[in-house]
């Protein structure tokens, strides 16, 4: 079923095609400082990501997604909340339609411009759609993203390439690059378990949410903003607010590492 974010096929209507964008570990909520639970068990988390696997960048008509290489473990999470390693698949952004939103998890009431999200799924299952079905089956490292004076400059080599994908379909090589790069200084992360923010919205996410966002510039949103969501011989529409609005938490706990 064709879905996105417009008001006939948006965020409000998904249920309709996909009954478990009701369910009751829904992704993205917000995070209240009152009402997070500090857990001293928590681990540091450690990602080791070869800059070999990246793969290609493309414009997928909803968002810009980096591909890499998940045929073995040679780009990984572990650590945290997580039960063993998870193999690094894809990154993707979620952006709003100007600097004061698009975040889509929303901290003691702030939105950011974006959100940064890092796919990985759970290698002791035999494919990444089998990992889709299991609660445990996905890991998403999210990293909040903040307009400010002194933008991140690793975030340059993603932006130069959107020039080359800028209509819905358009796909080029992305090859060497490393997203550990793009990580803020401070590992702290809030954790719950979660699901997709997009359909079919499984409920199968330990969600890791670092609290230190990273910076960049208004500039680099507008880049993000220039993409278009119709393909090449479609008219010009702009692929903006590419976000889910918050789910109710209902009886979930969110443990913070700090």
């Amino acid at each position: 079923y064709p879905w996105g974010y417009d008001s006939d096929n948006g965020p409000d209507q998904w249920h309709k095609n996909y009954p478990i964008a009701k369910g009751r570990h829904q992704s993205p909520i917000e995070i209240n400082n009152k009402e997070v639970h500090y857990d001293r068990s928590l681990l540091p988390w450690f990602a080791s990501y070869d800059p070999g696997a990246a793969k290609t960048i493309l414009n997928n008509g909803k968002t810009c997604r980096i591909v890499f290489d998940d045929s073995f473990d040679r780009s990984v999470l572990r650590g945290g909340p997580l039960p063993g390693v998870y193999r690094l698949r894809q990154l993707h952004f979620h952006w709003g339609s100007s600097d004061d939103h698009g975040s889509e998890h929303v901290v003691n009431g702030v939105r950011y411009a974006g959100e940064l999200h890092l796919l990985h799924w759970n290698p002791k299952y035999s494919n990444y759609l089998d990992a889709v079905r299991r609660t445990d089956g996905i890991a998403v490292l999210a990293i909040f993203l903040q307009v400010g004076k002194t933008p991140k400059p690793e975030m340059k080599r993603i932006l130069e390439e959107i020039n080359a994908i800028k209509t819905k379909g358009k796909e080029a090589p992305f090859p060497n690059f490393d997203p550990s790069i793009l990580f803020p200084k401070s590992h702290d992360y809030w954790t719950y378990h979660g699901s997709f923010t997009t359909p079919p919205c499984e409920e199968c996410i330990t969600w890791i949410i670092l609290r230190e966002p990273i910076i960049v510039s208004s500039d680099q949103m507008a880049k993000l903003r220039s993409l278009s969501k119709n393909a090449e011989n479609e008219p010009d529409l702009p692929l903006v607010d590419n976000w889910r609005p918050t789910q109710p938490r209902y009886f979930r706990m969110v443990s913070a590492s700090f």
